[in-house]
């Protein structure tokens, strides 16, 4: 059982593209279990609903939930994709972090943090967390994040159910770089 390329072909799914299994997701980002199983069954791969069960579980990241009645499954953030995940505002800590690598400092520093191609700017509580973040990508720089003054200024935070702070977007003026 390949746990870690079952995970990365839900990611794909869940959050990006769920026509590669010719599927579709609702407008709260939800699919049917069965269907996705089928589905990553389709591309080769081994599973089972107790193999699914455990790749929920142990995902170091918590990026899937089941809903209540386990019949349908949904990433929890991190979205490409248009879905309305139910997010409800969330007064944030004073300051969060975000692990980006040197590349993108230039684009940082002239245009703060950008969503880009997702729903929402991730934002990490701890720095270990920012770290392993941004290392995915080389050696992270980790930037503090002013959220108090953010909120006081009048944006919206959000909190993923995988703990993770969502935002739409970070100008430069809330960020230190050192």
């Amino acid at each position: 059982m390949n746990t870690k390329r079952i995970s990365k072909l839900m990611s794909l799914i869940l959050r990006h593209n769920p026509g590669v299994i010719n599927a579709s997701l609702d407008e709260n980002g939800w699919l049917d279990v069965d269907d996705l199983i089928l589905g990553i069954k389709s591309k080769g791969l081994e599973i089972t609903r107790e193999i699914l069960e455990k790749v929920v579980e142990t995902n170091n990241k918590k990026r899937f939930s089941f809903s209540l009645d386990g019949t349908k499954i949904r990433a929890n953030q991190g979205h490409s994709i248009d879905v309305d995940i139910e997010l409800k505002p969330t007064s944030p800590p004073e300051f969060l972090y975000h692990g980006t690598v040197e590349k993108y400092l230039d684009a940082i520093k002239s245009e703060g943090l950008k969503k880009m191609n997702r729903q929402h700017v991730h934002l990490s509580k701890d720095i270990d967390t920012a770290e392993n973040v941004g290392g995915r990508r080389g050696k992270p720089v980790i930037l503090t994040v002013n959220t108090g003054q953010m909120e006081d200024a009048g944006y919206t935070f959000y909190l993923s159910e995988n703990k993770v702070w969502l935002t739409d977007h970070v100008p430069l003026e809330f960020i230190n770089f050192q």
